[in-house]
């Protein structure tokens, strides 16, 4: 089984700065993606970013220039740097750990989300 724990979330001002952090533990297979997704009332849940373990990236357009994704695959923890941040980044965001295992089943596994709100 693998657990994901976010933390880091909170209430901040527009233009303000948040640090989201997710720690995985369990039986974790070494080639995964590692991510962060938001879900806003009413809304679907959407990537915000994702990192695979040789440190490729891919961000959502509106996040481009203030949302940094970073890991270490050696403790297994990936943290979403959040900056100038506007009050349509409000939301929950999951932390979001994903692979294909050896016999080519496919593994998602979500945090519980941690809530942000960025108030105008």
């Amino acid at each position: 089984q693998v657990h994901l724990v976010e933390s880091g979330g909170g209430l901040v001002q527009a233009g303000g700065s948040l640090r989201l952090s997710c720690a995985a533990s369990g039986s974790i297979f070494s080639r995964n993606v590692m991510g962060w997704y938001r879900q806003a009332p009413g809304k679907q849940r959407e990537l915000v970013a994702a990192i695979t373990d040789g440190g490729s990236t891919n961000y959502r357009d509106s996040g481009k220039g203030r949302f940094t994704i970073s890991r270490d695959n050696a403790k297994n923890t990936v943290n979403l740097q959040m900056n100038s941040l506007k009050p349509e980044d409000t939301g929950v965001y999951y932390c979001n750990a994903d692979w294909v295992d050896e016999s080519g089943a496919y593994r998602a596994y979500w945090g519980q989300g941690t809530q942000v709100t960025v108030s105008s």
